[in-house]
């Protein structure tokens, strides 16, 4: 899996846990709901560490607590 795809999927995840919509993470986050959108959908194949940053400061969590899940342990390799 990407870091693009996981990401994507963790934010999902997170997203669903709590019960909220994109727009409400948009909201609490101070991203776009257009730029998550973009992260969901897979047309954004690398989010920058400052908008999962905000992301993370939204849902009141810690950036190592968000990529501290099992679907950061296997990652393709990035560089060919």
């Amino acid at each position: 899996m990407s870091i693009g795809k996981a990401v994507a999927k963790r934010i999902e995840e997170l997203r669903a846990e709590r019960g909220i919509t994109l727009n409400k993470l948009a909201a609490m986050s101070g991203v776009t709901q257009s730029t998550l959108n973009n992260i969901v959908s897979g047309a954004s194949k690398s989010p920058t560490i400052s908008t999962i940053k905000k992301v993370c400061d939204g849902l009141e969590i810690t950036v190592v607590a968000f990529f501290d899940a099992p679907l950061f342990q296997d990652l393709e390799q990035e560089l060919k």
